[in-house]
């Protein structure tokens, strides 16, 4: 007797969810999204005003996103995320629907429910999909875990009190305590 196959979702199935619900999309594995805690939220509203203050200081060409705002990394219309944070520097990227290819730099604030999400299957997909950088920003463990993916080194794990670089600018610290 054959396996019955997965029935594979795309991103026509994320567009038809009802108002109110969220998910992502991985290799066409549907992955509702819990609502955000308040520490998630005020941690993206200060991460995305540090980031947006400082591209605009610099008058740089980047843009950055809070979610929810779609992600979708290959063209076959499989993969769809919503990251916490996105920064995009190449504006061809952008589209009326979101940013089609791989940002530049990508944080995911961890929440209860998302801790494998972001550690095991995100950290997966956006090494492979292009991503520079991504950050891991864990309340829980009072901990950033950092990936600078285009200089294939180990991760860096920082607590909240120390200062990280920014490594897309070079020039931008940030300390998260300070955030809190």
């Amino acid at each position: 007797m054959p396996i019955p196959k997965e029935i594979a979702c795309t991103i026509e199935d994320i567009y038809a969810l009802p108002d109110g619900e969220r998910a992502e999309l991985i290799d066409g594995q549907m992955y509702m999204m819990a609502p955000p805690g308040r520490i998630h939220q005020k941690l993206v509203s200060e991460l995305h005003f540090v980031l947006l203050q400082h591209v605009k200081s610099k008058g740089g060409s980047c843009d950055v996103y809070p979610a929810p705002f779609a992600v979708i990394l290959n063209a076959d219309e499989d993969t769809y995320v919503e990251p916490d944070i996105s920064v995009i520097c190449d504006k061809k990227k952008l589209s009326d629907r979101g940013c089609e290819g791989a940002p530049d730099f990508i944080i995911e604030v961890v929440s209860p429910s998302s801790r494998r999400m972001d550690y095991n299957i995100k950290n997966a997909l956006y090494s492979e999909s292009g991503i520079r950088e991504y950050w891991i920003v864990d309340p829980a463990k009072n901990r950033t875990t950092v990936y600078r993916f285009e200089e294939d080194a180990a991760p860096m794990i920082f607590p909240f009190s120390q200062p990280i670089t920014v490594g897309i600018y070079g020039d931008l610290q940030i300390t998260i305590s300070e955030l809190l």
